[in-house]
């Protein structure tokens, strides 16, 4: 939890029993000199109650954005209000010190105490609280994230998700109007982040509160978020509901950063439009694929995406297949990722990755150098623009 938390409660004891339902506004600028010229964060968005999840790759000015908002970071310039109050206006000149905005923010490093136990990390906001009060108020918040039993241990005897249920709690016991969360997950299995997303969840029936949520994990998009940003070079190259925005990107780097694996230059050569396709040629090669109809002349050239999960390997040429993408090739190389196979396959010089499971890859004999056909489906075929 980063100053605001403890300052806060330095300067107002009297927090509210729950704050009032609002709406996050942002619009600012960030000007950042780097080796290579001027980066720049330059974002205008709206984020109502529940995840709203800010996704995007190493540098894109996630956490830029999150400590402009808490008060850690000034902005050159901009208005942000939660619930029409002004935090920070450039015009106005009013930049509302970080202790006084009620914004929670958990960050990667945590910053626990390491000297504190868990329940005084918790409570270590409320100064200025009687005894009991403190007592009543972190004792609740333990009790809903399940780490009461915690109380008296330090941060260096408890697990990881332990750790990010004490920080989150502490986050929380100010209720603050907006939390922040920087990729809070990213150190934990997968039942650990349900279980703290479950819960965290149901906090936020009561509550009703924006929570920016930072991650780099398409995954993780789908399953939190109501809503979902992407930040791109410091700018949002889209916003909408995660299935729309990520399963049919139209920019490349969404594409990337949404698990498409395989992007490959092409060119339409020919329209069907009764059949609803176009036909399109990969880079130079003679290779082919049929793909959905877009607004498109012969001769326009595209990107298109294939997901590797969404191809399949055959070791037989296959018939009477409602795929229309049937490409013979030969596998080049076949890595093991965990319980994912990997296998990357030369389709007359054009070179796709085809993700598969151990038992297929046994049971197939799959190896470098066999001869093999890839099939997709024209839907897993997105294009973009160039």
């Amino acid at each position: 939890m980063a100053v605001k938390a403890r300052s806060q409660s330095a300067k107002s004891p009297d927090i509210p029993a729950v704050p009032v339902s609002s709406d996050l506004e942002v619009r600012i600028r960030k000007r950042y000199p780097n080796p290579e010229g001027t980066f720049s964060v330059n974002v205008h968005f709206r984020a109502l109650a529940g995840f709203t999840v800010i996704f995007g790759a190493s540098g894109a000015g996630k956490t830029t954005l999150l400590d402009c908002i808490a008060g850690v970071t000034k902005p050159d310039e901009g208005r942000i209000f939660v619930g029409g109050e002004e935090l920070f206006d450039s015009e106005k000149k009013r930049n509302l010190p970080a202790w006084e905005r009620r914004v929670g923010y958990v960050q990667q490093d945590l910053a626990l105490f390491p000297h504190l136990t868990a329940e005084e990390n918790v409570a270590y906001g409320l100064r200025g609280l009687s005894g009991a009060e403190k007592n009543y108020r972190s004792g609740e918040i333990m009790s809903r994230f399940r780490i009461d039993r915690l109380r008296d241990r330090k941060p260096s005897q408890i697990s990881g998700g332990e750790r990010q249920r004490v920080a989150l709690a502490r986050a929380l016991i100010l209720e603050p109007r907006v939390l922040l969360l920087d990729e809070p997950l990213a150190a934990l299995d997968r039942p650990a982040k349900s279980s703290l997303v479950n819960d965290l969840r149901k906090w936020n029936q009561n509550h009703r509160i924006p929570i920016l949520f930072v991650t780099h994990n398409g995954e993780e998009v789908f399953a939190l978020g109501n809503e979902v940003i992407i930040l791109d070079s410091g700018k949002i190259a889209a916003q909408g509901l995660p299935h729309e925005v990520m399963r049919a990107p139209r920019l490349e780097t969404i594409a990337q950063l949404s698990g498409f694996e395989n992007i490959f230059d092409a060119t339409v050569v020919a329209l069907h439009e009764t059949r609803g396709t176009l036909t399109c040629r990969l880079g130079k090669s003679e290779v082919e694929l049929e793909t959905p109809l877009v607004r498109a002349d012969t001769g326009t050239r595209l990107r298109v995406g294939m997901r590797a999960g969404d191809l399949l390997l055959a070791t037989e040429k296959p018939q009477g297949l409602s795929a229309r993408n049937i490409l013979s090739g030969t596998i080049q190389r076949i890595e093991q990722r965990d319980v994912i196979i990997s296998a990357a396959v030369d389709c007359g010089g054009v070179e796709f990755e085809v993700h598969l499971t151990l038992a297929a890859r046994d049971f197939l004999n799959l190896a470098p150098g066999k001869q093999v056909w890839v099939v997709g489906k024209t839907h897993s075929c997105h294009l973009m623009g160039i």
